[in-house]
């Protein structure tokens, strides 16, 4: 995935906080506390404080946030004549989303029928009888909720807007307000210290203190996002405002780093604030080849032995049979993916599994599909 910024000013790059992308998050962990461990205490003590109608009104409208990341959570990025700001707190992002025009709230609130179209631009539901019929195709293929929420909204959008807000605003009164107050300070002390990074090291530096599954191309031209979604977006010429870019960190967000990237609007790169704790995610290509490398049959049953202990190329070829080049081959392979040690004995070379990156290929791949 990849994010144009040639010409780019480096003032039109900016870091914010968002109370309503983070609500967006809070919501996904409480769907899909599966997703997150290590708010597992959180998201139990949560769900089971919530209101019995609260917590209906959240299942009748999870769809927004369990499967898909819907971009009414990011309204600062379509308002037109906006300038990527975010509010200063839920009650103005909240006014901002107000701000947003029926036909970009409509095809934000319906993105769970559109996945496949969203980078390309397509026609408002609200105008184009053929999107219309898919988006209730879609919907209705989804499940009743959805089928009647997406009927509702087709026919008249602004008791739903006003649905939505109240169920937001219930959100914030409910748990919201104090979950907020306790990750505000982390993440405006983040939009501090990568704002300082971007001027005084550059675009490249921040980006990579932002994730390492982040780059900038030699050229300063084009952020890469190292995900398995393809898409593409251009900061300088969004349909809605200023060009730019806009980077909004998250506490509820690992392991997803989210981009949004739909035609017109102003990019948005949402991120996991680091923690120490977890580790830098592996890029897709590496976790791709270790799959690879192990899909052999006689790569696994060399790793039986290797996991045991160290051997030589010698001991392996005589133990399963076959010639120590076809033992290297399978070696050179399973070196290249990270997976095999290899350390010098005086005149002997020994080769032994590495236990570490292994056993992290289950949460590595996790990871991946979820990033």
């Amino acid at each position: 995935m990849h994010i144009d910024i040639a010409g780019l000013a480096p003032e039109s790059i900016v870091f914010e906080t968002s109370p309503l992308a983070e609500l967006g998050l809070a919501l996904h962990a409480l769907s899909e506390p599966g997703h997150h461990p290590g708010l597992h205490g959180w998201a139990t003590a949560t769900a089971s404080a919530l209101e019995p109608d609260l917590a209906d009104r959240l299942h009748e409208a999870e769809f927004l946030w369990r499967n898909t990341f819907s971009d009414v959570f990011m309204p600062f990025a379509g308002v037109r004549g906006g300038n990527g700001r975010t509010g200063a707190n839920l009650a103005e992002d909240l006014d901002i989303l107000d701000r947003l025009d029926d036909e970009r709230f409509v095809a934000a609130a319906l993105e769970f029928t559109c996945s496949s179209l969203y980078g390309i631009g397509a026609p408002s539901p609200l105008s184009d009888a053929l999107m219309r019929a898919r988006a209730l195709e879609m919907a209705a293929a989804r499940g009743p909720q959805q089928a009647e929420f997406a009927q509702q909204l087709l026919a008249d959008p602004a008791p739903v807007r006003r649905w939505i807000r109240r169920l937001f605003e219930d959100c914030d009164r409910a748990f919201f307000a104090d979950t907020w107050r306790r990750v505000q300070v982390q993440l405006v002390a983040d939009v501090r210290h990568k704002t300082d990074l971007l001027r005084r090291k550059g675009l490249g530096e921040a980006m990579g203190a932002v994730s390492t599954a982040l780059s900038l191309d030699e050229t300063g031209t084009r952020i890469s996002a190292d995900k398995l979604t393809e898409g593409r977006a251009d900061a300088t010429v969004p349909a809605v405002g200023r060009p730019g870019l806009t980077l909004v960190p998250s506490a509820f967000g690992w392991p997803h780093l989210n981009l949004l990237h739909a035609p017109g609007w102003r990019p948005v790169i949402h991120y996991p604030v680091h923690r120490p704790e977890l580790p830098s995610p592996a890029s897709v290509e590496l976790l791709q080849l270790r799959m690879e490398a192990l899909a052999h049959p006689m790569r696994m049953r060399l790793c039986r032995h290797l996991a045991r202990s160290p051997y030589t190329t010698g001991e392996l070829a005589d133990t399963y049979g076959i010639t120590a080049p076809e033992v290297s081959r399978h070696l050179s392979a399973l070196k290249k993916a990270g997976l095999v040690i290899t350390r010098r004995r005086g005149r002997y070379v020994q080769h032994q599994l590495d236990l570490t990156a292994v056993a992290r290929l289950g949460s590595d791949f996790l990871e991946g599909i979820l990033r």
